[in-house]
């Protein structure tokens, strides 16, 4: 779960994972895409990515072909999704305190 955090900290890889989502993308095609940084620096972050097992990779002849492994994410996304729900548990629980102590203050108003 560490590296694919780590891996997902930075905006471009972010990118990356977008423009892989739903299709498989050669590595020459993810370049371009990126114009503003070096091919080396791409590559760099495919690496990453791929030992993230954020994506997959696929060789054929000299090109490389990347496809996103959502199951990658999956530690990932339980932990966030405990750590969200639990928040909203106290907030359920707050919240439906606040309305019994008001409901209880409506009540005793209407008895006077």
């Amino acid at each position: 779960m560490d590296d694919a955090l780590r891996a997902v900290a930075d905006p471009t890889r972010r990118a990356i994972l977008v423009l892989v989502r739903d299709r498989e993308v050669s590595a020459g095609e993810i370049a371009e895409r990126f114009p503003e940084i070096s091919r080396p620096a791409v590559s760099q972050h495919l690496r990453t990515l791929a030992a993230a097992r954020l994506v997959d990779v696929r060789r054929a002849g000299n090109r490389r072909f990347y496809r996103l492994r959502p199951e990658g994410l999956a530690e990932a996304v339980t932990f966030l999704e405990t750590m969200w729900s639990a928040s909203l548990s106290r907030l359920q629980h707050e919240a439906e305190q606040e309305e019994h102590a008001h409901t209880g203050d409506q009540d005793a108003k209407g008895s006077l």
